[in-house]
């Protein structure tokens, strides 16, 4: 769901900013894997966390759907293509876990699976964040975006904390860490672009 800003950039510039659109992919990817750990049929008991994963699922959707609109046409076609990846990648996941495990090691084979989806997807800001680091500029750092990040890592952390899930609060405790380190960095570059505005440089 932080991805409307993002989303709202690649509406406005065609060419998506020079942001590929992996990071729907694997945040999509992580959405299912999630939803299926949250099930009663892997995890019973934290249905909270099958129900919100649900939701990111068909945000995810959209997002995608906006980025390949206005993708060129051989983007179109590797978007579709790893689309089409991630609903395979899905269900051999749901066969194998329901066809071949019995419940206890179900609920291990997807909690790794959703541990690895997670890092995966809390990894992708960290090419935004050597960006900002190198160009100096908060510009493809939405505030709003790096704040819902901590927000809902924070919330899965204590979540997971509170139902002793360590396959819930060891990688939304990694995204909470990459969730500060946005905001420290938005926070340092946007005040130094603020005091830059202040004082410009003046040509001789």
């Amino acid at each position: 769901m932080s991805s409307t800003v993002v989303s709202s950039v690649y509406v406005v510039c065609s060419d998506a900013a020079g942001i590929a659109g992996m990071p729907y992919i694997y945040a999509l990817l992580n959405c299912l894997i999630c939803l299926w750990y949250g099930m009663p049929l892997v995890s019973p008991g934290i249905i909270l966390v099958a129900t919100v994963n649900s939701i990111g699922a068909i945000f995810q959707l959209i997002y995608i759907s906006v980025f390949v609109v206005y993708a060129e046409k051989p983007m179109k076609l590797k978007m579709m293509g790893l689309l089409i990846s991630v609903f395979a990648t899905f269900a051999s996941i749901v066969f194998v876990s329901m066809r071949f495990l019995d419940f206890p090691s179900r609920q291990l084979f997807v909690g790794y699976l959703s541990v690895a989806s997670l890092i995966s997807m809390f990894a992708s800001p960290l090419i935004i964040i050597k960006l900002v680091i190198k160009t100096r500029s908060v510009e493809y750092m939405p505030f709003s975006l790096s704040l819902a990040t901590f927000l809902m890592s924070l919330a899965f952390f204590v979540y997971g904390m509170f139902k002793h899930d360590a396959f819930i609060y060891i990688p939304n405790g990694i995204g909470t860490g990459l969730g500060t380190l946005q905001l420290a960095l938005y926070a340092y570059f946007n005040d130094a672009s603020q005091e830059e505005l202040k004082h410009p440089l003046i040509d001789p």
